[in-house]
């Protein structure tokens, strides 16, 4: 891990408020980065509604241009050439809009999935991180008992000793 962390020592291993500082230090850091998407995801929402109200815009505009067709298509056929074209070019940037639009929303929808990915292998890699550390403190606690108890062992008697002359 980038910055990887020193725990101070204690009586029976490592700092817990040490421990505990880091944990909660990493928390706040993936808490932050969360937020960060978020925001960028809530900015992107808002760009794909602008894009959306410029897309209705452009299908309006092209229904109004088909109106007025009818109305000089007896009157002027060059003009209704005209606006035919009109009409086409505006369909084809609304689709083009669109299918851009379409790409941006699978974008979007990868990185949440890398996101959810990203969040779940840190989340497995912190659970493993705690059982190791759980693992040594088992391990430093059985070997202080094991010690202990060969420290203060009471001496045995023997036989002889124990027996008073008859």
């Amino acid at each position: 891990m980038p910055g990887e962390k020193k725990f101070g020592t204690s009586l029976f291993g490592f700092s817990k408020s040490d421990v505990n500082a880091y944990i909660e230090k990493i928390i706040h850091e993936f808490d932050q980065r969360l937020k960060e998407k978020d925001d960028e995801i809530s900015n992107l929402k808002l760009q794909i509604r602008e894009m959306k109200a410029r897309f209705e815009t452009v299908v309006t505009e092209s229904e109004s241009l088909a109106k007025e067709k009818e109305k000089i298509a007896l009157a002027l056929i060059t003009a209704q050439e005209k606006a035919e074209a009109m009409l086409e070019e505006a369909k084809s940037r609304a689709e083009q809009e669109k299918m851009r639009l379409d790409a941006a929303l699978e974008a979007e929808r990868e990185k949440i999935i890398d996101i959810k990915h990203d969040i779940k292998m840190m989340r497995s890699q912190i659970v493993e991180a705690l059982t190791k550390y759980q693992g040594f403190l088992n391990e430093a606690e059985a070997f202080i008992e094991s010690k202990e108890q060969e420290y203060f062992k009471e001496p045995e008697h023997h036989e002889e000793d124990s027996q008073e002359p008859q």
